[in-house]
């Protein structure tokens, strides 16, 4: 199923997940879709492994656990996000190294103060290797970084090869 891109969320230089500059990280990218899911897309490396070959299962969780979280940014106003309450993984399948995934994240409810979300890390092959459905606070990004100046951390990554649609098999 392919889905239409209409925005690229903003990444933090850093951060083990997003982070451009984080050596070791997952450089994830992360697109807000028409059908108000988020997509992250990963290409995990040897540095991400447990199993020889396989991604470490806490990392599938941390990418789960942010995709969902920001998931509640899709449409809105991007300064709100989400901090975990409470995680639940599943694991189908190993998660393979070297080759692009793609991880959907949505929310599922919504109250004023906190939201419910749930997630899946998808194989090329269209196969679910990780499902989760998380607890998550709504708290806005200047109190989350303890008000610290995020104008040097914070920002939009646009590159050229970012997707106009994502294709989810």
């Amino acid at each position: 199923m392919k889905y239409r891109v209409l925005k690229k969320q903003h990444i933090s230089k850093m951060c083990f997940v997003c982070g451009d500059r984080n050596d070791f990280g997952l450089h994830a990218k992360f697109y807000e879709t028409d059908d108000n899911q988020l997509v992250a897309v990963i290409n995990p490396s040897e540095q991400h492994q447990g199993y020889p070959g396989r991604m470490h299962g806490g990392l599938a969780a941390t990418i789960l656990d942010e995709t969902m979280a920001r998931s509640i940014c899709n449409g809105k106003d991007e300064q709100i996000w989400g901090v975990t309450i409470e995680l639940k993984t599943r694991f189908r399948k190993p998660v393979p190294l070297g080759m692009e995934l793609k991880v959907m994240g949505r929310v599922t409810s919504e109250g004023s103060r906190s939201f419910e979300s749930t997630g899946e890390i998808v194989l090329p092959n269209g196969e679910i290797a990780v499902s989760a459905e998380g607890k998550y606070i709504k708290m806005k990004i200047g109190k989350i970084a303890n008000d610290q100046s995020l104008e040097d951390d914070w920002f939009f990554a646009d590159s050229m090869d970012d997707p106009s649609e994502i294709e989810i098999p």
